[in-house]
This record gives structure tokens, C-alpha cells and sequence, in this order.
């Protein structure tokens, strides 16, 4: 191991004093292996990625050809590759976490592990430095065009090389081996060869960015000037129609030059990449156009297109941001990846600017938002990480497209750099986290040690200890937005009862400080001797969040926080259902405890009531006590329904039905519960409200039933069937009938009625020829040959 590397804080970018046109970001992290997590909070989580999570996504790489298409590749093989094209980068990803992991903890059975898989991928690699294993194994289908370069709009030729950019030069900097570096720095020769404004380049950009990251990394590691000048080349030519004549358009950030953009759209991940790559582009070569458009997106974002946990990305369609103020709850998208390059972008505004409304944005993201992303156990992944569920939806071990498992890997040994930072002789404390540290001033070395509870307790005390006592020096203290009233730096989200800078302490050596604050941190700035101790205290009441009025999602709703946590409610805790949970604005909380899958958490308990809505759609209330646990945790007892943001009154409640479900058969990601829900199609091929489906069946004869609590009286039914034809396999049944029982465990008698209509994208509304009293009513469907189906809403009258 290189134990004593400048390492790990270059390749990450961010060494050096920064003035426009000096080279690199103002403000400097702490170097990962110079800060080591002791306990709390994310030592578990750390110890999990390190021991599970990082040979999980190499076993699920190994079983899924990931990692064999790279030895295939090697020896030439054709007509064998296996998966996606873009399967490449998620190798890469891991070897970038799983070097990270070997920084602070030598094990050589992964550093062989990574000597031997980089082999495979260098033998991989092409004479001229062309690395992309699904052409080299001679596949193309309508991703990779038909010839290298020919489609980078859709290939990932470029960003598959990104990522290998940056775990080269994480390997090369933790370990001291050239093996990937130099198979990384071969790569990156071609595409400067190949791209770029002289005769015969492409003027070409790739569609997915992440390339300007990876060489901006891998030109802090070799003083390469043509690779930095390459990743502002790619930034310079996004949008630029003029120059290249096809742009990819929004999806892509490629509609406009990147200088001129002020709104974040298209695909999030994509954003949250370019972002940062502009971030880094401007640091490193003092270009402030850049800083200025990101700092207009950025507001754009905090302002208009922030989630509560942290998430960017609405809407499935692209995975993209929405509109502004589009933010729903149970149809949010908020891919992991897009969480994990917010995090990204924002860490890189604060070395930029050294504002703490940045990391107060990064520590949103790290608590709620990236975190539901991996189970505790670190085999179980998130995709999307919606506000609310009606159920149904679950962790996966493995995705097709895994691009997920692999980033969560690289992004936890991270945060232990996002702890501190230093910009000449001041340092800055950002997160509360349980740590050893030492940093380089130019007063000398200095050692920090934090004991803290964050995020559960408001308490962290930090022992400074300088290598030469009574250097001088300033400490600055990052004071939360939650704490004093601004849960985001913006006016998306407030808090109904603010907190002040009353609700906030911080002492010396037990000396009171006063409470005057710079760019959200406050600043200490003093001769330190050994011992010394800062103290922060915080009060951490629950407090009820208000969304602005423009976000119709969230009107007549209040979410619940405590410090940094969002907390949700789950149907295990809370009777199976919590959609129709009312918390009204003044309710008091209690302190609980939950335990899921063997950790403890704090929890809360508050009186609520529960809306139900009878057979004829008339509600009613119900007094109830409602449960809530961090959202992290949740969906980790079973995939039934949860619920963030609650209703405070009936106006806004969603009611459950008194009536209960069952079926034949019920896919596995649907619910029967669906089926009454009361929440109305726009469409027969409606994909933003859960629905039910019988899917994988195929042709059958099928049922559905609906089991009342006492006998009613009912005098027809209403079906709006679910029909995603052509695209899909569900269609609308061959036929359908209606049956009914007076007991439950009676005979099933026929209902009479002129007719069983079967059309789409309406309710079908059967009148009974005559009303029947029932306990039970059924519906008979037959599928049609080869072909599936399924129902959004089922209504009794």
C-alpha cells in the first residue's frame, strides 16, 4: 500500500488554493485515509460497504458475464458478449469503491482480487487504447452503432471509459500500481486523438456525461494538460448546434451551451455528472462562466426541484427532472444514482464557494435520500425511492441495469473526505460524524477527534489537537439550516414552527461562543492547545414541514423531521395501512424505538386518525395512534405501504376502503388493494397509479373478489381495466361475469344484467337486473389467448 499519498484528496480534485485562473478549488476536502470513522452512526454503514456490500456486486458481476465479457473480450471472442453495453462502467465503479475500501483497510485478498480482474480488462483493451467489450466481441445493436464513435449519443462508449478513468486513478493513488493507470491513460490518448475542434476530430459529445469527471481526475493524477483540456472540450461543445450541427437535445443537457442553461432538466443522473464536471472544468482551469450557470441551475433545483429526501429526477419518463414544482410522492423517481450525483455536485459548490447551505443539502441527501437506496444488510438495492408506496414495492438484489449497487459502493468511503475542509489557515467542520482526522494547515498538522450521536442527538464535541501548541488558527462550525429554521436554502420547504439560533450552542473549552455566523458556519478562531474541545448543542424537537403552495402534491400536507432524519410511517407498524393516516398541524409527538432487522432507531408515536371510506365511497374517521421511523429504514419488514408527507385534515386525506380484496392470482410488485383505492385512470394504459395485474397468467380464467364486512345491499359494478397494448402483454379479457354469495362461505350464485362490456380507457358500468344482498361479490374473467390483463379501479354502487 501507498500509506502516505497526497492521493486520494487529487484524485478526487480537490487539492490546492483556488483564485480564478490559479488551478484548482478554493476550499480542500479532508484526504480520505487521513480521516477515519470510529464509531456511531456510519461505522456500521462503512463496515457493511467494506464487508458485504462491495463482493456482493463482484459475485452479481461475476454471475451475470459483467466481468466475463472483459476476458472474452481479451481473447477476441465473437458473438458472446453478455448484457448491456454500458455493463462495463458498473466493473469499474466497484474497483473505484473497492479501492476506496483498501485506503483505510489493506486486505490482500482484495487487492489480488483487483490485480487479477484488472488483467481481464487490460487484455481487453485494443491496440490503440479502444476499450468497450461489447464491440470488441463484434456486438451492435441500436445502442452502439454499427461502427466505433458512430452513435456516442446512445453507445456509453464515453462514459464506460469515464468511470474507468476514475478507478484507475483511485487504484493508482491508493495502491501505487500502474496496471489500470496505464490502461486508463492509453484510453484516454485515443479519445484526445479523436475528439476535439482540429482537422478530422469528431466534434462529438457523449450523450450520458461522466467522462469529464473521469478525466479531470485522471489529470490530476499525471499533470496531463491534454486530458483537462479534453473534458472542457466536451463542455464546450455541449449545445453547441453552431459547431456540430446535431445536438441530442434536453435529456441529454445538450440543448443549449452549458454556459447558457439556468433550469436542471432531462435526465438527472446525466445533470448531476455534467454538473459537477462543469465544477470541476471551472476550478481547474479558472473559467467563471461555468460557475455562473451552475449556480443559476443550482438555485433552480433548491428552489423548484428538490425532494424532501434529497432526490432529484420526478419522473420515470427519462428519469428526469419535471417541471418546476413538479414534485409527487408516490410516482417520484429519484434514482439512487441521481442522489449520489446530487451529493457529488453539491460537495463540489461548497469548495467552489465555501457556503454551508451546500453540505446542508449533502447531508439531506447522505440521511434520507441515497441512504433508502441500500438495505442495512448491503445486498439489497433501491432503484427509484419514492415519498410514498400503496405498496408492492421492494429492494432488489440486482438490477439488469445495475448502475446503483455499483455507485453505492464508490459513494460511502467517500463521506468520511466530506467531513472536513481547509482553505489556508482555517478548517472547516462540516458533518457530525464520529471520527479521527488530521489535517495539513499551513499552522502545522492538526488532529481532530469527533464523539457524537449525530444524527439521533443534537450533541458533538471535537477535541483539537495541534502539532505545535498555541497555533493559530480558525475553526468554522457549520451550523445546520434545519436548526435555525431553513430546512432547505431556499423557500421550497419551511418549518412550520422554526427553529433560531437560540435553538443552537456552541462552546470552547466550556467558554460560550457568540452565535454570529458567515456563510452559515461560525467561525473560532483562536491559539489551540492540545485538548482543546468545541462543543455543538442542538435541539432536535420534531418538527412538521411545510412544502410551498406551488407544489400540489404536498397541499394540505406536513411532513415530519427530526435534525437531518425524514421520518415516514409504515403499514407493519400501523395496522397495513397508512395512506389514510391524518396528523393534524398541532399534534404531539413521542419518543419510540424500532427495531428492523436487529438495529434499534428512534421512532415516534403520534395521535392521528384514520379516513375510511364505506362501500358507496361515503368516509369517516377514526381516532388511531400512528407510528413513524427514519425513512432510510423503511421497506425493510415488508413491501407494504409508507407514507411521508401527511394529509392534516379529511380534504386531503386518501381513504381505505372497508372493503377487502383478494384475487386468483396477483403479480408480485402489484396489489389487490389497488383495486379500491379510489384513485381514478386517466387512461386504460395509466402507469402513475398502482394497479393490479394477473400478470404472468396468461389466458386463463381468472377472479376477483371483494369480501365485505357485513352483507350490503348492491345494485351494480363499475370496471376501468388496465390495458398497456401494444408495448405491454396485459389486454383487455376475452370476457367477463359477475357472481355473489350471501355468506362467506355460501353459494356463488350468477348476477343478471343486459350486458358485461368490455372497453378500454372508460369505467364499464354494469347495472344488475336486479340488486342482490352479499357478503362476497366475484368477478369471472377470462383472459384472452396468450395475453394477460389486469384492473386500475373496481367500484360497487
Amino acid at each position: 500500500m501507498n500509506r502516505g499519498f497526497y492521493a486520494v484528496a487529487a484524485f478526487m480534485g480537490f487539492a490546492g488554493t483556488f483564485v480564478f485562473g490559479a488551478g484548482d478549488y478554493p476550499f480542500q476536502p479532508a484526504v480520505m485515509n487521513d480521516v477515519r470513522i470510529t464509531g456511531g452512526f456510519w461505522l456500521p454503514r462503512y463496515e457493511t460497504n467494506r464487508i458485504v456490500t462491495v463482493w456482493t456486486d463482484f459475485k452479481k458481476s461475476e454471475e451475470t458475464g459483467r466481468i466475463e465479457n472483459f476476458a472474452k473480450a481479451g481473447r477476441r471472442e465473437q458473438g458472446k458478449f453478455e448484457g448491456i453495453p454500458f455493463n462495463d462502467s458498473d466493473v469499474f465503479k466497484i474497483i473505484e469503491g473497492a479501492a476506496y475500501t483498501l485506503s483505510t483497510h489493506p486486505d490482500p485478498k482484495l487487492d489480488k482480487y483487483l490485480d487479477d480482474l484488472i488483467a481481464k480488462i487490460a487484455s481487453a483493451q485494443e491496440p490503440d487504447g479502444y476499450l468497450y467489450s461489447a464491440r470488441t466481441q463484434g456486438f451492435t445493436n441500436g445502442m452502439t452503432g454499427p461502427t466505433r464513435w458512430s452513435n456516442v449519443g446512445a453507445s456509453h462508449e464515453l462514459y464506460n471509459i469515464g468511470h474507468m478513468y476514475e478507478a484507475a486513478a483511485a487504484h493508482y493513488t491508493v495502491t501505487g500500481k500502474r496496471s489500470f493507470l496505464d490502461v486508463a491513460i492509453k484510453s484516454a490518448d485515443l479519445v484526445c486523438k479523436t475528439f476535439g475542434m482540429g482537422e478530422g476530430q469528431l466534434r462529438l459529445v457523449p450523450g450520458h456525461e461522466e467522462i469529464e469527471i473521469g478525466l479531470c481526475k485522471l489529470y490530476r493524477v499525471t499533470g496531463y494538460q491534454r486530458y483537462l483540456d479534453m473534458a472542457k472540450t466536451f463542455c464546450d461543445l455541449r449545445g453547441r448546434a453552431d459547431l456540430r450541427g446535431r445536438v441530442f437535445g434536453e435529456y441529454c443537457q445538450d440543448h443549449l451551451p452549458l454556459t447558457e442553461q439556468k433550469e436542471a432538466v432531462g435526465h438527472a443522473v446525466r445533470a448531476g455528472y455534467i454538473y459537477a464536471g462543469m465544477a470541476d472544468v471551472a476550478a481547474l482551469t479558472g473559467d467563471p462562466s461555468y460557475v455562473t450557470a451552475i449556480d443559476a441551475i443550482w438555485e433552480n433545483v433548491v428552489g423548484k426541484k428538490l425532494h424532501l429526501n434529497g432526490g432529484i429526477g420526478a419522473r420515470h419518463a427519462g428519469e428526469a427532472f419535471g417541471k418546476n414544482y413538479e414534485l409527487p410522492n408516490e410516482s417520484a423517481y429519484l434514482e439512487t444514482c441521481a442522489a449520489i450525483a446530487n451529493a457529488f455536485w453539491n460537495e463540489r459548490m461548497f469548495l467552489l464557494h465555501g457556503d454551508a447551505k451546500y453540505i446542508d443539502v449533502l447531508e439531506r441527501v447522505i440521511y434520507n435520500g441515497f441512504l433508502s437506496g441500500i438495505s442495512l444488510g448491503g445486498d439489497e438495492f433501491f432503484y427509484p425511492n419514492p415519498l410514498a408506496s400503496a405498496g408492492g414495492y421492494k429492494r432488489s438484489k440486482w438490477f439488469g441495469c445495475s448502475c446503483c449497487p455499483v455507485n453505492v459502493v464508490r459513494f460511502i468511503p467517500q463521506i468520511s473526505s466530506y467531513t472536513y475542509a481547509k482553505r489556508g489557515d482555517a478548517i472547516y467542520w462540516n458533518l457530525f460524524v464520529a471520527c479521527d482526522a488530521t489535517l495539513t494547515i499551513p499552522a502545522g498538522r492538526v488532529k481532530l477527534s469527533q464523539q457524537t450521536d449525530y444524527p439521533w442527538k443534537g450533541e458533538s464535541v471535537m477535541t483539537v489537537t495541534p502539532e505545535t501548541a498555541g497555533a493559530e488558527f480558525a475553526v468554522n462550525v457549520r451550523i445546520p439550516g434545519w436548526t435555525i429554521g431553513r430546512p432547505v436554502p431556499s423557500d421550497l420547504y419551511t418549518q412550520t414552527v422554526p427553529g433560531t439560533i437560540k435553538d443552537v450552542n456552541v462552546t470552547v473549552n466550556g467558554k460560550k461562543q457568540t452565535m454570529s455566523l458567515v456563510n452559515g458556519y461560525l467561525p473560532i478562531l483562536r491559539k489551540w492547545k492540545a485538548g482543546d474541545q468545541i462543543k455543538i448543542t442542538m435541539n432536535m424537537p420534531v418538527r412538521r414541514i411545510k412544502a410551498c403552495d406551488q407544489v400540489k402534491d404536498d397541499l394540505g400536507r406536513l411532513a415530519v423531521e427530526r435534525g437531518p432524519i425524514v421520518y415516514c410511517a409504515e403499514g407493519i407498524d400501523n395496522g397495513g395501512a397508512v395512506l389514510n393516516k391524518i396528523i393534524a398541524p398541532d399534534a404531539k409527538f413521542s419518543d419510540s424505538t424500532c427495531e428492523v432487522v436487529g438495529n434499534v432507531f428512534p421512532a415516534l408515536e403520534v395521535p392521528a386518525k384514520t379516513f375510511i371510506r364505506n362501500l358507496r365511497g361515503d368516509g369517516k374517521v377514526e381516532p388511531a395512534t400512528l407510528k413513524l421511523i427514519p425513512y432510510f429504514a423503511w421497506c425493510h419488514r415488508d413491501a407494504g405501504q409508507m407514507q411521508t408527507w401527511f394529509p392534516v385534515d379529511e380534504k386531503s386525506a386518501q381513504s381505505v376502503s372497508m372493503l377487502r380484496p383478494s384475487a386468483s392470482h396477483c403479480f408480485a410488485s402489484d396489489r389487490t388493494e389497488s383495486m379500491c383505492d379510489g384513485r381514478l385512470p386517466k387512461n386504460s394504459n395509466d402507469h402513475d397509479i398502482p394497479r393490479f395485474t394477473f400478470w404472468d397468467h396468461r389466458g386463463k380464467a381468472e377472479w376477483v373478489q371483494y369480501s365485505l364486512p357485513e352483507p350490503e345491499t348492491i345494485t351494480g359494478v363499475e370496471v376501468y381495466w388496465f390495458c398497456d397494448i401494444p408495448n405491454g402483454s396485459c389486454d383487455l379479457p376475452q370476457s367477463w361475469k359477475a357472481v355473489y354469495r350471501e355468506t362467506a362461505n355460501g353459494e356463488w350464485k350468477d348476477i343478471e344484467a343486459a350486458a358485461f362490456p368490455v372497453e378500454g380507457d372508460k369505467f364499464n358500468k354494469v347495472i344488475f337486473s336486479h340488486p342482490v344482498k352479499a357478503k362476497e361479490i366475484r368477478l369471472n374473467i377470462q383472459l384472452k389467448p396468450d395475453k394477460s390483463g389486469g384492473i386500475l379501479e373496481w367500484k360497487l354502487f
